[in-house]
């Protein structure tokens, strides 16, 4: 690392530290772009361990998922809580960048000194979050926010990188047919802390919170065996529960109402969300969630590293080049060759 950019990263530390939503905003831009450092950077600021309450939202496209993340935002900031929000959305076809959609919808936040707002592009990557999301929601939870919220690109059945990246996922649905079915067979039903079904002055709502309920009193019976119903469930029992109390409840994810754009049911969900941590925080799970969280980021770097040094190595390249004539010529394959290249590697 050269002098120079040592010395940009160190002021840049500095401006971060010192509570700077210009040099949040500079951090997350070097960091999204890969640009030499970021991992330095990363490195000086992620000592501290994790500390922010992380919520996602997903769920299918049009469900009203950024209408519902601003609901929630509200009533944090009613709190006089800080937010950082992370908006994933689709990638423009002509800049490359996020298309914005999202952080328009959000523009009630927008001027709110007490929420930072980020929308990042997925650039083709798969999960319904961005390449390097997980690495910007840890900026923020570093910059000192209470709570870090996150919505997904919202693309269907392939939302589920969102459990690696937060503490407590809320699945947005709403009330057109074979939603609940769409549910199951996305995982939905598997990722979920928290089900809402928004839009819910609709017709059909009460008969998607009805499937959905009996959908997860299923699954709760073939697994336990005995169960109680899952629309049963009152927040209140984690709430009014504390200590070892807490712990022998298991969590069964609740399935709630609400009309986001006019804020109907937002009391509850805000209750349900504070019930949802309390058990995570009493229960250990918090903890075991956030060993797995850092498992997979240990494994992202080191496969996203390990791609940097094969594909900018001269000596890979020459060989790779060398090995393209015998495939051709039926003397090698793909596999054996990208085995070799391996093996060299890591001796």
């Amino acid at each position: 690392m050269t002098g120079l950019l040592e010395s940009a990263l160190a002021d840049l530390l500095g401006r971060f530290h010192a509570g700077q939503p210009a040099a949040l905003g500079q951090a997350i831009s070097l960091v999204e772009d890969e640009r030499p450092g970021f991992q330095d950077f990363l490195h000086e600021v992620l000592g501290g361990g994790p500390n922010a309450a992380r919520i996602g939202f997903t769920g299918p496209p049009g469900a009203g998922k950024s209408s519902l993340l601003s609901m929630v935002a509200m009533n944090c900031r009613a709190q006089d809580e800080e937010l950082g929000i992370v908006a994933v959305d689709p990638t423009s076809p002509y800049s490359g960048g996020a298309l914005l959609g999202d952080r328009i919808r959000m523009s009630d936040l927008a001027t709110d000194p007490g929420v930072f707002i980020r929308s990042m592009a997925t650039r083709g990557s798969l999960g319904g979050l961005a390449t390097t999301t997980k690495e910007v929601l840890d900026l923020m939870d570093a910059f000192g926010f209470d709570r870090v919220l996150v919505e997904t690109v919202g693309v269907g059945q392939t939302e589920l990188g969102i459990t690696a990246a937060t503490d407590t996922v809320i699945v947005v649905l709403v009330p057109e047919s074979g939603d609940a079915i769409q549910a199951m067979k996305a995982g939905l039903m598997e990722i979920a802390d928290i089900f809402v079904v928004n839009k819910a002055d609709r017709p059909g709502a009460d008969r998607l919170v009805k499937d959905l309920r009996q959908g997860l009193h299923l699954r709760a019976a073939t697994a336990l065996e005995s169960s109680s119903a899952h629309h049963d469930f009152d927040p209140a029992q984690i709430i009014n529960k504390s200590g070892k109390e807490a712990n022998k409840l298991a969590w069964s994810p609740p399935v709630l109402s609400t009309v986001a754009q006019s804020g109907e049911g937002g009391e509850d969900l805000m209750d349900t969300i504070k019930a949802h941590r309390l058990w995570l925080e009493e229960s250990g799970e918090l903890e075991e969630r956030r060993r797995v969280r850092q498992r997979v980021r240990i494994q992202d770097v080191m496969d996203r590293e390990l791609r940097r040094t094969v594909w900018h190595s001269d000596a890979v390249l020459a060989e790779l080049d060398q090995a393209l004539d015998r495939i051709n010529k039926g003397k090698d394959t793909a596999y054996s060759v990208a085995g070799d290249i391996l093996d060299r590697l890591l001796r």
